[in-house]
C-alpha cells in the first residue's frame, strides 16, 4: 500500500508542474490532467486514511488486555475496524476500471411499442421516470425532439442529460420496458401488456468518429404537427440517413434548419457509436452482454406489473414494490443493483 501512495503521490506531482507551466491552459489534455490530479488527490487522501486506521488498529490492540483500558479499547477495535471496511471498500471502488463512457453526456431515446394508445401513454410516463430522477441527483435534462399522439401519450421522445456521471447512471435501462395494468379504456378491467424501447447512448463528440459527407443523404421538409397541422411555415425539418448503415434521423422540433441539422448530427454520431459498442461486447462474458444488453430491440428487461404493485428486473432478478413512486423518479435502487452487479462482474473479469 505505501508503494501505491507514492506512485500516486509521483504522478501527481508530475501534473502539477505541468500545470504550472505558461502554456498548460492551451493544451488540448489540459481538462484530461486536471481532473486526474483530482482523482489522485481523492485516492491519496483515502490510502493516508486507510493507513492511519490501520496504525490505530493495531494501537488499540495493544491496550486490549490492559486492565484500566481494555474495555474501551474493545469498543475502539469494533469502531476503527468498521471505519477500515468502508474506506477500503470506497478504495476497491475508486481503482476498479470504469467505462470511459460513464462521465459523457446520455442521449436517451424512448419509443412506444406494442400496445397503441396505452403503450405511447407508458412512454410518456418513463420520460418523466428519468427527468425526476435526474432533478434528484444533479442531472440536467433537455429535450431533443417529441413526437406526441391526441391520446397524450409520446409515440417518440429524444432527449439529453448532463452532469454528474449521466452514462454512468442510466445506461442500464436501454432495452424493452413492459408494463401491466388495466388501461384508463378497458371497461370490463382486462390486464393489458404494451411495451417501449428504451435506447441510451453515450454522447458522441465529431472527434470520435468520421463521418464523410458522401455518406449523407440531407432531405430538408416542412415541420408538421400531429393530424397534420402545420407548425412551421418555413422548410426546417432535416431527415439525415447514413447510406453505409441505413440509420435515419430526423429532427423537426427547432424553428431553425441549421439547429434541427445540428441535433440531428448529434443522435447520428451517437447511434454510429452505439454501433462499434455492439460489435466490441461480442467479446464480452455472457453476463456482461445481458446487463448492458446485445443492441436486441426484442430484448425485455424490467416489467412493471400495477396489480401486483411489482417491478421485476429480469437481468438480475430483482424484484420490488412501489410502482408509482419509481416511475416518480425513485428508481436509485435499480440503478444501484445494476451498477453493483457490473462491478462484481468486472471484479471477477480482472482477476
Amino acid at each position: 500500500m505505501e508503494e501505491k501512495l507514492q506512485q500516486f503521490k509521483s504522478e501527481a506531482k508530475e501534473i502539477e508542474q505541468f500545470l504550472a507551466g505558461p502554456e498548460a491552459y492551451a493544451a488540448p489534455d489540459f481538462a484530461e490532467k486536471s481532473k486526474r490530479l483530482a482523482e489522485l488527490n481523492s485516492l491519496t487522501a483515502l490510502l493516508q486514511d486507510i493507513q492511519n486506521l490501520k496504525q490505530n488498529l493495531r494501537e488499540v490492540e495493544g491496550l486490549i488486555n490492559d486492565p484500566e483500558l481494555g474495555e474501551m479499547a474493545i469498543l475502539d477495535k469494533v469502531e476503527t475496524e468498521k471505519k477500515l471496511a468502508q474506506k477500503e471498500q470506497e478504495l476497491e471502488e475508486k481503482l476498479m476500471p470504469r467505462d470511459p463512457n460513464d462521465e459523457k453526456p446520455v442521449l436517451i431515446e424512448i419509443r412506444a411499442g406494442a400496445g397503441g394508445d396505452e403503450a405511447s401513454l407508458f412512454a410518456a410516463e418513463l420520460y418523466r421516470m428519468y427527468v425526476r430522477y435526474g432533478e434528484t441527483h444533479g442531472l440536467k435534462s433537455e429535450l431533443i425532439s417529441q413526437n406526441e399522439n391526441e391520446a397524450g401519450g409520446m409515440k417518440e421522445v429524444i432527449f439529453r442529460m448532463s452532469g454528474e456521471r449521466p452514462y454512468g447512471q442510466l445506461k442500464f435501462e436501454g432495452g424493452v420496458h413492459r408494463v401491466q395494468r388495466v388501461p384508463v379504456t378497458e371497461s370490463q378491467g382486462r390486464i393489458h401488456t404494451s411495451t417501449v424501447t428504451v435506447a441510451v447512448l453515450p454522447e458522441a463528440e465529431e472527434s470520435e468518429i468520421e463521418i464523410k459527407p458522401e455518406d449523407l443523404r440531407i432531405d430538408i421538409y416542412r415541420a408538421g404537427g400531429h393530424g397534420g397541422q402545420s407548425v412551421n411555415t418555413t422548410d426546417s425539418a432535416v431527415r439525415i440517413t447514413h447510406l453505409p448503415t441505413g440509420i435515419v434521423v430526423a429532427m423537426q422540433d427547432e424553428r431553425s434548419q441549421r439547429q434541427n441539422k445540428e441535433r440531428a448530427m448529434t443522435v447520428l454520431r451517437s447511434r454510429l457509436i452505439e454501433r462499434q459498442k455492439e460489435e466490441d461486447l461480442k467479446n464480452a462474458s455472457e453476463a456482461r452482454k445481458s446487463l448492458i444488453g446485445t443492441g436486441d430491440r426484442s430484448e425485455k428487461i424490467r416489467t412493471y406489473n400495477f396489480p401486483q404493485d411489482r417491478i421485476t428486473d429480469h437481468r438480475i432478478h430483482y424484484s420490488r414494490s412501489n410502482v408509482s413512486a419509481a416511475l416518480d423518479g425513485a428508481i436509485d435502487d435499480l440503478v444501484g443493483e445494476l451498477s453493483n452487479y457490473e462491478r462484481g462482474l468486472m471484479t471477477a473479469e480482472n482477476k
